[in-house]
């Protein structure tokens, strides 16, 4: 990747914050933009101001990352240090890129599905069309110079084969992570073909059609990530390219561990109404994914450090 290319990237990302920072500065300062009479976000006004802060401090880091990866002392920090907040945004940001556009083209295709109660909207429309464009713009800029990034730091452990992994294989922590998978994959399956079981009041009264599809696909990281996780533990797929298991337990791992705890933390702020209360089943399903994540993150990192200490094979 030419520096011109990097200077692009990076400025792109750092644009693709504002829409978000300025929305949230104005909440934060006491704004109403985008906010509709008898919206949620309107009560616990303390509540909502530090969360709102909290997301400002995580939308800011895209600047920091964005920086690290393209200045050179970003190249001396140690790596768990940019790796940790680096899937972090990764598993924020990658719902939102496959979510949003899939949601889109199903109405399209199909119109929404209409909700079964009319409730009060918790932001204006035009919100969303502007927000999650701009977090599209950013994991792609920022998934493009990590990648240039990472090859050239850490290149080296890529090479090779699934055969040629070496060292021992954290089998125990993949297995324990596909048994647990099943619980919240069963959910969200249930969740995504119609059934109402376990939602809260507000939840099963409110779905449309993006509510099917965010299931759907938090199906799909589930089984990426444990399918990640155990092609490296068992060494299964031996002539696939060490690279393609580690990416599907970087992404996956981190959309299932990341996005169930912002969803576990989301439903937990705020809530007056009982009907908007999360059940044991959500809570436990939130927690099921976050768990599943963070085993099979464990394995990629495992299997990682193995090839970090074992000479790749050419």
């Amino acid at each position: 990747m030419t520096p011109t290319t990097r200077s692009v990237l990076r400025a792109g990302a750092v644009l693709a914050c504002v829409p978000y920072l300025a929305l949230k500065v104005a909440w934060i300062a006491g704004g109403r933009i985008g906010i509709p009479d008898g919206s949620a976000l309107l009560d616990h006004r303390g509540v909502m101001a530090a969360a709102n802060a909290f997301t400002v401090l995580l939308d800011g880091a895209v600047v920091v990352l964005a920086l690290l990866l393209t200045r050179p002392w970003g190249r001396r920090v140690p790596a768990w240090s940019l790796a940790v907040p680096m899937w972090v945004a990764t598993g924020l940001l990658t719902p939102i890129m496959t979510g949003f556009p899939a949601q889109l083209a199903v109405q399209a295709f199909a119109g929404s599905t209409p909700a079964a109660k009319e409730r009060e909207p918790f932001l204006d429309d035009w919100v969303f069309a502007v927000v999650y464009p701009a977090f599209i713009v950013q994991g792609l800029c920022l998934g493009a110079l990590f990648v240039d990034y990472a090859r050239q730091r850490w290149g080296h452990l890529w090479q090779g084969r699934v055969r040629d992994l070496a060292g021992p294989a954290p089998r125990g922590a993949a297995v324990v992570a596909a048994l647990l998978a099943l619980f919240p994959g069963v959910v969200h399956l249930l969740w995504a073909v119609g059934a109402g079981t376990g939602l809260n009041a507000a939840r099963a009264d409110s779905r449309t059609s993006d509510f099917f599809v965010m299931e759907a696909l938090n199906v799909l990281y589930l089984a990426t990530a444990v399918a990640g996780g155990l092609l490296l533990a068992f060494r299964r797929g031996r002539d696939l390219p060490v690279k393609v298991p580690l990416a599907m337990a970087w992404v996956g791992a981190g959309a299932v561990a990341c996005w169930g705890g912002w969803l576990g933390l989301a439903s937990l702020i705020g809530v007056a109404d009982a009907a908007d209360r999360p059940t044991a089943l959500m809570n436990l399903t939130y927690a099921g994914q976050m768990i599943t994540g963070l085993l099979v993150a464990s394995v990629g990192v495992r299997c990682f450090a193995a090839r970090a200490q074992t000479p790749v094979r050419a």
